[in-house]
């Protein structure tokens, strides 16, 4: 996308899970990945294998052995999984930041989601809502454990740098800009944007939104109880039944 010299009137910069949607989207697209095609289910007694020194190896090499299950898989198929799985996951947004998407879009703020999950679904997804820009981790497949750069943290932000005119920043901030997270990972895009919003925020993040007077939006979420959440997770990480998620 080639973007004007001139900055847009605001800026809008969204996460994505947990914030758009409430699932971790990365178990979800593998379980959409393995429905489609089984013989990938190799990958995840090879990530348990590993999930015992998880600590030790560090979230992107975890990472990169949690996505073995993309292993040699073609572009085109790639493009068409992760078509068909952003258009599932549409009927899951979360209505609140769904509208302020579109009260932004109205307003002809730069819309962008910024997200840890693959870039390759995330694009679609962005697609799907409208966003001008839509950000993810690139994953290179040709190994069984891909090469990867985490797109967390403040590598969001130093992507920006990348892409972004410089006259879209004003010293450490984005102009006229406005924050959409769930995670106190976020705090770099936090720390980017003039206004945040926080979703469904943990403790730490809550004190944090309170003290610095962001918005706090509280989405119901497609679980009745943590026991629940973490039985359909549970699931999901197995790669055991049809929909675990109930999309």
């Amino acid at each position: 996308m080639s973007l004007p010299e001139t900055p847009p009137p605001g800026i809008a910069l969204y996460d994505m899970d947990g914030t758009l949607l409430a699932w971790d989207c990365q178990l979800l697209f593998r379980h959409h990945v393995l429905k489609a095609e089984p013989w990938r289910y190799f990958s995840v007694p090879l990530f348990l294998a590993f999930l015992p020194f998880a600590k030790l190896l560090g979230t992107e090499n975890m990472k990169r052995i949690f996505h073995c299950f993309l292993w040699k898989m073609p572009p085109k198929r790639l493009t068409e999984l992760s078509r068909s799985f952003a258009e599932k996951l549409m009927n899951s947004v979360y209505k609140e930041p769904k509208n302020a998407l579109a009260d932004h879009k109205a307003k002809g703020h730069l819309t962008i989601l910024s997200s840890a999950s693959p870039e390759c679904y995330a694009r679609e997804v962005g697609g799907l809502l409208g966003f001008d820009l839509s950000l993810g981790t690139i994953l290179e497949n040709d190994n069984l454990f891909p090469d990867l750069i985490n797109h967390k943290g403040a590598e969001k932000i130093h992507r920006l740098h990348e892409l972004l005119p410089p006259s879209y920043f004003k010293g450490s901030k984005l102009v006229g800009s406005h924050g959409y997270t769930d995670s106190i990972a976020d705090l770099p895009l936090l720390a980017a944007c003039k206004e945040n919003t926080v979703v469904n925020p943990k403790p730490t993040l809550t004190a944090l939104a309170e003290t610095n007077g962001w918005t706090i939006i509280r989405p119901q979420r497609p679980w009745k109880s943590s026991f629940e959440k973490s039985w359909r997770v549970l699931l999901l990480l197995f790669a055991i039944g049809e929909n675990p998620a109930k999309l």
